[in-house]
């Protein structure tokens, strides 16, 4: 069920810390605009030949949260694909498992009237990220492995899923899967629902592409037990996700569907919460992503 929310958890322990064998790991960082804030990509890289034609690859939003959803026997599972898939953690140079300044960089409008937030956490800087990744991340990987261009997933999970549905609807050509979990639909009383949708519903798509979107049971029941309803920050947050019905995600999923050149699924999870979502959607988007005709070496 869901937990609340720890702002100060660690990375901790990771598979970064253990003798892996059938991985490798590498790290660089990306500067936002000014040497204060950067962007850390940790690749884990097969140790397998590569594909002619490149290997395919999970890029992961929250690269700390979701590099800590993974343990040596999912390494060991993803390396016995006949073409096992490179691991893109985007993250932000920090050692905490989410940092606050995702907020600003996967929110493509601002919040209006609150002083209390930084400005990099007001929201409004999906667009220079996604800027920063297709310019800047996305050639420093393919310098350092070969990737396959028709085998690109992008997965998120909550602010990270509506930056997925954001790529979507912006650069559907970027990737070819889209694993959108427990999207936060409702970030400036559902926005994205709004012009976005029907800009990208009217222009549709030009290459087969396919999307996934994920939902808790108890995220859509609205299960508020396991948090503290006496914290004002809870009570602030209850109500903004009541600006979008508790079946938007089904929904939008349905409307996807309706497209030429657009696959789109909807998987619910019984009495998942939001938290326990990351990992479980994660894992599920590892093996929807990578359901394709394999890439042969």
């Amino acid at each position: 069920m869901a937990q609340q929310h720890d702002p100060a958890r660690t990375l901790g322990h990771t598979v970064l810390d253990e003798p892996i064998q059938v991985y490798r790991f590498e790290q660089f960082d990306v500067a936002h605009g000014d040497e204060a804030r950067r962007w850390r990509v940790t690749l884990a890289i097969p140790e397998h030949p590569a594909p002619a034609a490149g290997f395919p690859a999970v890029w992961m939003l929250d690269g700390n949260a979701a590099l800590m959803a993974f343990d040596t026997d999912l390494l060991e599972t993803l390396a016995e694909r006949p073409a096992p898939p490179v691991l893109v953690f985007l993250g932000h140079a920090s050692e905490l498992r989410t940092d606050p300044r995702r907020r600003g960089d996967y929110t493509f409008t601002a919040l209006d009237g609150d002083d209390t937030l930084p400005p990099e956490q007001r929201g409004g800087g999906a667009e220079a990220f996604l800027a920063a990744l297709e310019r800047r991340i996305r050639p420093e990987v393919e310098r350092r492995v070969p990737l396959a261009p028709n085998q690109q997933t992008l997965w998120g999970h909550s602010l990270g899923g509506l930056f997925v549905l954001y790529t979507l609807y912006t650069r559907p050509d970027a990737f070819n899967h889209y694993a959108a979990a427990s999207p936060s639909l409702w970030w400036h009383e559902g926005a994205l629902l709004d012009a976005p949708e029907r800009v990208f519903l009217a222009k549709g798509v030009s290459q087969p592409t396919r999307v996934r979107i994920t939902l808790g049971g108890a995220e859509r029941a609205r299960d508020h037990r396991h948090r503290d309803l006496n914290d004002p920050r809870v009570q602030a947050h209850l109500a903004r996700i009541t600006s979008v019905p508790a079946d938007a995600p089904p929904r939008l999923a349905e409307r996807l569907a309706e497209m030429a050149n657009l696959q789109a699924s909807y998987r619910e999870f019984p009495g998942l919460g939001h938290g326990p979502m990351l990992n479980a959607s994660l894992r599920d988007a590892l093996e929807w992503g990578l359901f394709t005709q394999e890439v042969r070496p």
